[in-house]
C-alpha cells in the first residue's frame, strides 16, 4: 500500500539515481581512457628517448647497452610511422599492405598527427627522425567501450519499459474483463424479471401500446448485455457486408436522434466484406455519434462515410463541434479521459479497445478545426466473401 502511495516518487528517484550511475560509469571511463592514452605517450618517449641513444652508435662509438635495444623491441602494440631526415619512411606494428602503399601511409601520418604529436629525435641540432604514431588496438576498442556501455543500458531500458509496459496492458485487459462481465451480469438479473413481468402485464387488461415500448427498452437492454458479455470474452468474428451493417446502425442512431442533428451516410453501392463481430462494430459507431452529439450540445451535423482502398476500408465519422487540440489526439482514447462534468470517459477507449484488440484494425482522429468539427476513422481489412 505504502509503495502503490509513493510508486511515481519511487520510480523518478530511481531514474535519477540510474542516470547518476550512468554518469559516473562513463565520466570513469573517459578519465581511465585519457590516461591510457598519457602512458601511451610516455610510453613513446621512452621508445624515442631509446631510439635517440641507439642513433649515437650510428654516429659516434659509443657502447649504449642493452636497454635501449631491448625498450626498442618490446614495443609490439603502438603503431608508428618513423620519417628520417632524408623523406625515407620505416613502420612498426603497420600491416604490410598498408606500409607498402606511400598514400594509405600519407593518410595515415595526417590521422596520427590528430592523435598524438609527433616526436623529433635531434641530436646536435639535427633532425635526425620524426615518430608519428597512433592508439594502440586496445585503446581503439576502449574508445568504443562507452557507446557498448550506453547500448546495452538502452536495451537494458527498453526491456524494462516493454515488461512494464505489457504488465499494465495485461492489469488493464484483466479489469476491461471483470468490469464487463459484471455488469453483463448486474444486468441480466433484473432484465431476466423484466421480462417475466411483461409476459404477466399481456394477460392484465393493460394498454397494448405500453407493453410495446417496454420491450423496445427489454431488447435495448439485452443488446447492451451482449455487447458487455462479448468485450468480457474473445468475440466471435464473422465475414459481413460493412456496409449494409453500417446502414443498419445508422437508421438506428437517426431514429432515436433529437430532430436538431441532421443525419448524412455515404456508402458505396457495392457490398465490402470484412471480419467483424455486429454487436461490437454497431457499438463501435454509436459512441463515435454519440461522443459527436456531445460536442456539438446537440445541434449539428453527423456524417458516416464507407470508403474502400485497395484491401483497406475506412469507416469515417465526422461531426461540426467544437473540435479537440491536436495535442489531445491520443490522450482522448486513454481510459477516464473525458471532458464532460458527468462520465467515466470510457467511450473513446472501449471504442479502441473494439477497434484494435478485437478487429486488429486502427483507430485514430483523422482531422480536427477547433470550433468546425472532428473526423474519425476507422481502418478495417478486407476479407474474402
Amino acid at each position: 500500500m505504502l509503495f502503490t502511495k509513493y510508486s511515481n516518487t519511487v520510480r523518478w528517484i530511481m531514474i535519477i539515481l540510474s542516470f547518476i550511475i550512468v554518469s559516473l560509469i562513463l565520466w570513469n571511463t573517459y578519465v581511465f581512457f585519457q590516461n591510457f592514452k598519457e602512458e601511451e605517450r610516455i610510453k613513446m618517449k621512452n621508445w624515442s628517448f631509446a631510439s635517440e641513444e641507439l642513433s649515437k652508435t650510428v654516429n659516434l662509438d659509443v657502447d649504449i647497452g642493452e636497454l635501449p635495444i631491448e625498450i626498442l623491441q618490446s614495443n609490439k602494440t603502438t603503431p608508428m610511422i618513423i620519417v628520417d631526415k632524408t623523406g625515407s619512411y620505416d613502420t612498426r606494428n603497420i600491416d604490410e599492405r598498408i606500409a607498402k602503399d606511400s598514400l594509405k601511409i600519407q593518410n595515415l601520418i595526417a590521422k596520427f598527427k590528430n592523435e598524438y604529436k609527433p616526436i623529433k629525435i635531434i641530436y646536435d641540432d639535427t633532425l635526425l627522425q620524426t615518430i608519428y604514431y597512433g592508439n594502440s588496438p586496445l585503446l581503439n576498442k576502449l574508445k568504443y567501450y562507452p557507446l557498448a556501455l550506453l547500448l546495452i543500458i538502452f536495451l537494458f531500458a527498453g526491456v524494462i519499459f516493454f515488461f512494464y509496459k505489457s504488465n499494465k496492458n495485461a492489469v488493464q485487459n484483466k479489469l476491461w474483463n471483470g468490469m464487463a462481465k459484471e455488469t453483463a451480469h448486474q444486468i441480466g438479473t433484473p432484465l431476466s424479471s423484466l421480462i417475466g413481468w411483461t409476459e404477466l402485464l399481456k394477460t392484465e387488461n393493460v394498454n397494448p401500446e405500453y407493453i410495446v415500448e417496454i420491450e423496445k427498452d427489454i431488447d435495448r437492454l439485452q443488446v447492451i448485455t451482449e455487447r458487455f458479455s462479448k468485450i468480457g470474452s474473445l468475440p466471435t468474428l464473422e465475414t459481413v457486408d460493412i456496409v449494409a451493417e453500417t446502414k443498419r446502425t445508422y437508421d438506428y442512431l437517426k431514429r432515436r436522434a433529437s430532430n436538431l442533428i441532421a443525419f448524412e451516410i455515404i456508402v458505396p453501392d457495392n457490398e465490402i466484406f470484412v471480419k467483424l463481430n455486429t454487436q461490437l462494430y454497431s457499438w463501435t459507431i454509436e459512441n463515435l455519434v454519440k461522443n459527436g452529439i456531445d460536442a456539438m450540445k446537440g445541434r449539428g451535423k453527423i456524417t458516416i462515410e464507407v470508403t474502400q482502398l485497395e484491401n483497406n476500408v475506412k469507416i469515417r465519422v465526422t461531426d461540426t463541434g467544437k473540435g479537440i487540440p491536436k495535442s489531445k489526439f491520443n490522450t482522448i482514447f486513454e481510459p477516464g479521459f473525458t471532458t464532460k462534468k458527468r462520465g467515466w470517459g470510457l467511450g473513446l477507449s472501449l471504442t479502441k479497445r473494439i477497434v484494435e484488440d478485437f478487429h486488429d484494425g486502427k483507430i485514430k482522429v483523422l482531422e480536427s478545426v477547433i470550433n468546425k468539427g472532428t473526423s474519425f476513422q476507422i481502418s478495417l481489412k478486407q476479407a474474402s466473401k
